[in-house]
């Protein structure tokens, strides 16, 4: 009997299916490899078909029925969510289920306030946190695998995205406080041609940062890359080099207590704008909107949290009269 395939079951089907992996359906629901194995078992024995063909090395692929029964779970998955949204409508309580993407690079500061504030004032709405690179990110929205997403407008195709920004962030340059322009106010980009660099080599991020100094035509001497914020702070606070950054944690301080500087970077920069992006072909429900909402009551030009955003105004400031 079909009533004995649950939901969660079907949830756990149609990201497989879509992933191509256990492991990686894995990642993005955060459940276990052997509970999702378990659910497509137990969904394969009841239905009596024959879901998968299981490849080696090449991952897991849909048999003609399993596509079948991929698109008839996401339309049952699909009007369950309406349900808890038409029950909202009509009680005023906030329920459903949300997924919600927030980019790694700026999630350790807004986390707290934004994320776990909103599934703890809404205790009735499920929410979902994925954290990731902004390319991910995107490729989630484009294929409506997440609801929303907390991140940069940096190549947003505005025909499958919708982007509302929220809060400037400008480039500045984060320095060892031993760094020959460690005590400068302004520094500028030919300066920092001179001195080596470690690059933040996340999809897109790396190429926004190169980009300011295409602009100008200079070349930044490369003498490192790393995808991971911290790890490159401690570089950085080693004096390895200096590097190049949008988010302004409150702390000046490196993971392994070194020092840091941020300096202004002088002339016309082009911020990151962080913002609110959501597929254009979907009508958002009233957990999404009011997730929504706390975002732009919370994210602005004057208070980011986990950020010192008067660094942000004023360097924006300034850069704008140069």
């Amino acid at each position: 009997m079909l009533s004995r395939i649950t939901l969660r079951q079907m949830e756990y089907f149609v990201t497989t299916a879509e992933s191509g992996s256990i492991i990686i359906a894995s990642e993005k629901i955060h459940i276990s490899s052997p509970s999702i194995s378990a659910a497509i078992a137990h969904m394969e024995e009841e239905l009596h078909v024959q879901l998968f063909i299981r490849q080696h090395a090449k991952g897991l692929l849909l048999t003609e029925i399993g596509e079948q029964v991929k698109n008839a779970c996401k339309v049952i998955l699909a009007q369950s969510s309406d349900l808890y949204s038409m029950s909202a409508d009509f009680t005023g309580i906030m329920r459903g289920k949300i997924k919600v993407g927030c980019f790694s690079a700026f999630a350790p500061s807004i986390y707290a306030e934004i994320i776990h504030g909103f599934a703890n004032l809404y205790k009735q709405i499920e929410l979902e946190a994925v954290i990731n690179d902004h390319h991910n990110l995107v490729q989630e929205l484009t294929n409506n695998t997440i609801d929303l997403a907390l991140l940069y407008d940096l190549h947003i195709d505005e025909n499958v995205i919708n982007f509302t920004p929220l809060a400037d962030l400008p480039p500045y340059v984060l320095l060892a406080e031993t760094h020959p322009l460690a005590k400068h106010k302004a520094v500028t980009l030919e300066e920092l041609t001179e001195y080596p660099i470690i690059l933040l080599d996340m999809p897109y991020s790396n190429d926004y940062f190169l980009s300011l100094f295409r602009k100008k035509n200079l070349k930044p001497n490369i003498i490192d890359t790393c995808k991971y914020v911290d790890v490159i702070r401690s570089m950085v606070g080693n004096n390895i080099g200096y590097t190049i950054l949008n988010v302004r944690p409150k702390t000046n301080l490196s993971n392994d207590g070194k020092k840091l500087v941020m300096v202004r970077i002088s002339g016309d920069t082009r911020p990151m704008k962080i913002g609110i992006a959501t597929p254009k072909n979907a009508t958002l429900t009233n957990a999404q909107q009011a997730f929504c909402s706390r975002c732009q009551a919370f994210i602005s030009n004057q208070y980011i949290p986990g950020m010192s955003v008067s660094y942000f105004s004023e360097a924006h400031i300034k850069n704008q009269k140069e």
